[in-house]
């Protein structure tokens, strides 16, 4: 399953990362032009990495007979829905508002804004299998268990992409985001 998808691997180009230097992210608190909105931007990429490990744990729990199915199916709706959702919708408002921001602000960072568009768009394929599968999981734990365990098998499997992906993803855009907002002074 891992392989069906389109996970960018490599780093971002190092042309794309110089303000990073200007700017390092252990310094990016101490900055005066770290503002509150940009810590609430980082806060919801935090939140997106915890609930996406929490989805996967979760999973491990229940194939690993740690978690009763009813509990896993109510925890998977739960935690599942508040990823995907917040996920389409912080990757919206970034491609429709936040992103047009920083390409018009500084125009050299074009190339790196369109690798994290293409990103969202391989992420959304992604989501979607995940939405079947955990709607799968869902229904068949009222119909029949063993079939939820094994869907439960997929869904570990795609959350586990998913937290992968999140990883690269989220860490490329903050290090090329962050360092615009601040050598701009944007986002006050």
């Amino acid at each position: 399953m891992l392989d069906t998808y389109t996970i960018r691997q490599d780093e971002m180009p190092q042309e794309m990362r110089f303000l990073l230097d200007q700017y390092p992210r252990d310094a990016w608190d101490a900055h005066p032009g770290f503002k509150e909105k940009t810590r609430h931007w980082l806060g919801a990429h935090q939140m997106f990495r915890r609930v996406s490990e929490r989805v996967r744990l979760d999973a491990e729990a229940l194939l690993n007979k740690d978690m009763a199915l009813d509990d896993y199916a109510g925890r998977l709706s739960y935690y599942g829905g508040n990823l995907v959702g917040n996920l389409h919708g912080h990757h919206g408002w970034q491609d429709h508002s936040y992103f047009p921001e920083l390409s018009a602000a500084d125009p050299r960072f074009d190339a790196g804004l369109e690798v994290l568009e293409k990103d969202h768009a391989d992420l959304d394929r992604v989501l979607d299998d995940f939405t079947r599968q955990a709607n799968r999981v869902i229904k068949l734990a009222h119909l029949d268990e063993t079939q939820a365990r094994e869907e439960a098998a997929n869904v570990h499997k795609t959350s586990a992409v998913i937290e992968s992906f999140l990883k690269r993803h989220l860490g490329d855009e903050e290090e090329l985001a962050v360092p615009i907002i601040l050598h701009h002074r944007l986002r006050g």
